[in-house]
């Protein structure tokens, strides 16, 4: 008697359309369906068995309508991936409240809506990684507002992981240290700055840190819960 086919999985990947949330995504179609979230860039690159959704994460009432478009299309939701972000320079000498609201809005409290609205379809070994950076511990000069709000979605990860880990649902995060995408080149000045404080002296790859969502995601991390893996080749170690 063989046994009835397991269902393929089914990602959800905030932010999915460029950068590090393309390479996530690419990985993740491997062996998932997927669904990517996007709000200014079109996804002209992916094929018909992923799902678009365009919509501002910052909208609280997006998250909803996003579920439920995954929901109709899919059926479930097995992975999250908070990975859309918001990098705003913030220094002191200035204060424009619109544009800092923002920073926290996509990366602190955007990532609670959406989980928030999925929870009631989210089954035991459901996982959800969220996206944070080295700069949540090493803030970056002029913009400490994203920093703080790096930190806070890291200690949000830990708390939501202890709130949910007696349902079986995992919370984790992935901290990228440089990542080189062709979506934002740096000057190459810059670049050597950063290779220079790294240890394994290069620049990471949206594919590494895909790489480590994967495994987060995985049955392989199923005793893994309110963990910050730092991906960042020995940034400023």
């Amino acid at each position: 008697m063989t046994s009835a086919p397991v269902k393929q999985k089914v990602a959800l990947v905030t932010g999915g359309a460029r950068g590090i949330g393309r390479g996530i995504s690419e990985n993740l179609m491997r062996d998932h369906h997927v669904a990517i979230l996007h709000n200014t860039t079109v996804p002209d690159w992916i094929p018909d068995t992923v799902l678009a959704v365009q919509g501002d994460l910052t909208d609280p009432a997006f998250a909803q309508v996003a579920v439920d478009a995954v929901l109709a299309r899919f059926g479930r939701i097995d992975v999250i991936v908070n990975n859309a972000g918001a990098i705003v320079s913030s220094p002191v000498e200035t204060f424009d409240p619109k544009a800092y609201r923002a920073i926290f809005d996509v990366n602190t409290l955007a990532p609670h809506a959406l989980l928030s609205a999925a929870l009631p379809h989210l089954q035991p070994g459901a996982s959800v990684i969220n996206i944070s950076s080295v700069n949540a511990e090493h803030p970056p000069l002029g913009a400490s507002l994203y920093g703080a709000s790096k930190a806070a979605l890291e200690l949000w990860t830990r708390g939501v992981a202890k709130e949910l880990g007696p349902r079986g649902i995992r919370v984790n995060a992935v901290a990228p240290g440089a990542i080189d995408t062709d979506e934002t080149p740096r000057e190459e000045t810059l670049r050597q700055a950063f290779i220079d404080l790294t240890a394994l002296g290069r620049l990471g790859t949206p594919q590494d840190i895909a790489a480590a969502v994967r495994f987060l995601a995985s049955d392989e991390a199923a005793f893994i819960t309110g963990s910050v893996l730092v991906v960042s080749g020995g940034y400023r170690l």
